[in-house]
């Protein structure tokens, strides 16, 4: 394949949602961004997903010549450090909730698993796209056990979880963006006193506005009788008020504390 059908491809694959989370997406723009390293590839790479603030972020050191081994390095060392920091939330016997698929979650629980800690998952299937089921699957394949909930069953799973893990698109001061869903989960949590831990890279710090991305109502329901409004957003807003410590490679820590530090680095 030639370095512009690559390049295609994988504008194509993140648009479709085949290249799924933040820090893969920012990956594959990372990989595309050298194939051809260019003005014009920054932009239609940025425009393939607006609300993704890490892969803005990592195109824009790359623009500024910062090694791609530097930057590629950091995914890996950020997860080392937000490993270690899970691993001493974790209680033997907890039940778990996560929502939707984040990497930063998954690589986390099954660190907590090799590691000898004993705890059971359960999670949404996340409509339309059921983004949920490869977080089972990952889980499952990592002998993790893990119960699979419809996302209108969330509030009946939520009444025996004790603790809830949940990734961020996006960081910003006010507090997260997420996988649709993740406002209610955590308004529901901070009534029934369920620490709500959001886990995600700092490098998903935003520094522009970030638009609430409106999928395609197709993936709702194909071919549906005309004049029937459908709404498919993808993403929400989580006010910081109900979010009990956020989780990065710089610690375990209060949101606002998580945000002056970044600030100050």
């Amino acid at each position: 394949m030639d370095k512009k059908k690559e390049f295609n491809k994988i504008i194509k694959d993140i648009k479709e949602i085949k290249i799924q989370g933040a820090r893969n997406i920012a990956r594959a723009a990372l990989k595309a961004y050298y194939l051809i390293p260019t003005k014009n590839s920054k932009n239609k790479l940025l425009n393939s997903r607006p609300t993704e603030p890490m892969m803005q972020n990592v195109l824009e050191m790359a623009g500024k010549k910062i090694p791609k081994e530097k930057i590629l390095n950091h995914f890996d060392e950020a997860q080392k450090k937000i490993n270690e920091n899970i691993l001493k939330l974790i209680k033997n016997n907890q039940i778990i909730f996560t929502h939707c698929h984040s990497t930063n979650v998954v690589n986390a629980l099954i660190y907590a698993k090799k590691k000898g800690k004993r705890f059971e998952v359960y999670n949404t299937e996340t409509r339309p796209l059921f983004q949920g089921r490869k977080t089972a699957e990952e889980l499952k394949r990592a002998g993790i056990k893990v119960t699979m909930f419809i996302d209108s069953a969330l509030g009946v799973a939520l009444k025996d979880t004790d603790i809830i893990f949940l990734g961020a698109d996006a960081l910003l001061k006010s507090g997260i963006i997420n996988k649709i869903g993740s406002g209610v989960i955590s308004k529901i949590a901070k009534q029934e006193k369920i620490p709500v831990y959001i886990i995600a890279d700092s490098w998903k710090l935003a520094k522009n506005k970030i638009p609430i991305e409106q999928r395609n109502l197709n993936e709702v329901w194909d071919k549906a009788p005309k004049n029937i409004k459908i709404k498919n957003p993808a993403f929400e807003f989580v006010d910081k008020k109900y979010i009990s410590k956020i989780v990065s490679e710089l610690g375990v820590m209060g949101y606002l504390e998580f945000v002056r530090k970044i600030q100050i680095n």
